[in-house]
């Protein structure tokens, strides 16, 4: 059953000046929406329904590329949905939307009211949100950081495009993990590693898994790293 966020905005364009009176020069407004239409799946741990008055941690998870613009079950090639499918169980819920468009940037504002919707209308523990993705998911992940640096626990990232010029916007209180591999041609490993040494130079709690000979499916070792799991479920927000 495919399950669709839409996602509306509303921004103000303002044409000219008030400052200034030339002729030729008009001040006016015009409201666009903009929608977004959003498939996820959504993945319930074992125990959810028997333990009712308890909520639950939350990883959102960011597919790559390779995923978008297919359907819904496309999701399940890579990172947690895989593992899932296989039959691993988490003791979390994750959240794994789809983006749409085959070679467009997700649409951060989106995931973020997909989020704010998903963790309104379940029992989730708002301080033990977890944020991860791979490859064009991982570069949406590091600016999801960027933007809503006050939402998320823990970040693990891998083989993403880094924002480096705004490493600081991020929450210094959230701990992250970054994966890649060394022989990456889609998106170099240097990526990674500038930012990395970049939030390590600002005192940020950060760890760097670096795969030696691995091309750009660092996704598939890192996925498989039991730690990273226990390691996310330690994590919880403080404010």
């Amino acid at each position: 059953m495919k399950n669709y966020i839409f996602f509306i905005s509303f921004v103000f364009l303002f044409q000219g000046c008030a400052s200034q009176t030339t002729t030729n020069l008009v001040d006016d407004e015009l409201e666009t929406v903009v929608t977004e239409n959003l498939a996820y799946y959504l993945y319930y741990p074992e125990n959810y329904k028997v333990q009712k008055d308890k909520d639950f941690p939350l990883l959102l998870f960011l597919h790559g590329g390779g995923e978008s613009g297919d359907t819904i079950t496309a999701i399940k090639k890579n990172g947690p949905p895989k593992m899932i499918a296989e039959g691993k169980q988490f003791p979390f819920l994750i959240l794994a939307p789809q983006n749409s468009y085959k070679n467009k940037w997700w649409n951060t504002r989106a995931l973020n009211q997909l989020l704010d919707t998903i963790v309104a209308n379940n029992r989730i523990d708002a301080q033990r949100i977890y944020l991860t993705g791979l490859s064009r998911g991982g570069g949406a992940a590091w600016e999801m950081a960027v933007q809503y640096p006050d939402k998320f626990a823990a970040l693990a990232v891998v083989c993403g495009m880094t924002p480096v010029p705004y490493a600081s916007w991020i929450d210094k209180k959230m701990p992250i993990w970054v994966f890649h591999g060394t022989e990456d041609k889609s998106i170099p490993f240097e990526e990674s590693e500038t930012m990395v040494k970049r939030l390590k130079s600002m005192g940020y709690d950060v760890q760097f898994t670096r795969y030696d000979n691995v091309g750009h499916d660092s996704w598939t070792q890192a996925y498989q790293t039991e730690e990273l799991y226990q390691w996310f479920v330690k994590q919880k927000r403080s404010d």
